[in-house]
């Protein structure tokens, strides 16, 4: 797989895909990145991209020229399909499942905006607009970045474990269940004694239970989207017949 961010400072991308996890799967071959510049296919001496918005206003727009450019380029030359998205607080907002889906994207095009946004016409570009919530960020790369951390992860390989990505939050619309490692004691506070039993089918009962639990606690409007199983009202004391009734 191979993420394309077309961005005016390329220097942003350096530091988080040049460590750690992702560093390590890009050398593996897992992935690659490279970012495409819009400046080096403006049409001006001066290599400006921008310009003074119709009607008024503060700050500067980006034109649309030197995007469309661009994005031909990288047609051009990609091994495969693009599919390519803007980066914007109009886009619906990003979520694991939409991981999991532009994980298999041969090509992953990000338009990152800065300044006072993009000319309205750069958008007919995107085949999706996503945002990364109910907040403004200074550019595109920031949020570009976020995303291709979440994709990434979900590539076979990238991950030590085989099941690693499937076990994180938000996976199964359910946050995480707590964890712990030594020492059993930390002061006062103990690691439940449930998981030093070494009884794996109760440890996985407990786990599911307290993640339920803290969706229920910290994000209960995830729970709506979470299957609700017989056995989970067993975790509970639920008849699951009552509770069918019920609803």
């Amino acid at each position: 797989m191979q993420f394309i961010f077309m961005s005016l400072f390329p220097g942003m991308f350096d530091g988080p895909l040049k460590d750690s996890i992702l560093e390590r799967a890009r050398n593996a071959g897992i992935f690659s990145y490279q970012v495409v510049n819009p400046r080096d296919f403006s049409e001006n001496p001066h290599r400006t991209v921008d310009d003074y918005s119709y009607g008024g206003g503060p700050g500067m727009l980006l034109e649309p020229g030197p995007f469309y450019r661009a994005h031909q380029a990288i047609k051009d030359k990609a091994n495969g399909s693009i599919h390519t998205v803007m980066l914007t607080p109009v886009g619906r907002p990003f979520t694991q499942s939409d991981a999991r889906r532009l994980s298999r994207k041969e090509n992953l095009v990000f338009l990152c905006g800065h300044y006072e946004g993009m000319d309205e016409r750069v958008t007919d570009l995107a085949d999706e607009m996503i945002s990364l919530g109910d907040f403004v960020l200074t550019g595109g790369e920031l949020g570009a970045m976020v995303i291709t951390d979440a994709v990434a992860r979900m590539l076979p390989g990238v991950l030590g474990h085989e099941c690693g990505a499937e076990d994180e939050s938000f996976s199964f619309s359910l946050l995480e269940h707590p964890q712990y490692t030594r020492p059993p004691v930390y002061g006062e506070k103990e690691v439940p004694a449930i998981l030093l039993s070494g009884n794996h089918q109760e440890i996985e009962k407990w786990r599911r239970k307290q993640s339920l639990l803290r969706t229920l606690k910290c994000r209960p409007d995830l729970l709506p989207k979470v299957r609700i199983y017989d056995r989970d009202l067993k975790l509970f004391s639920i008849n699951p017949e009552k509770w069918e009734d019920e609803k």
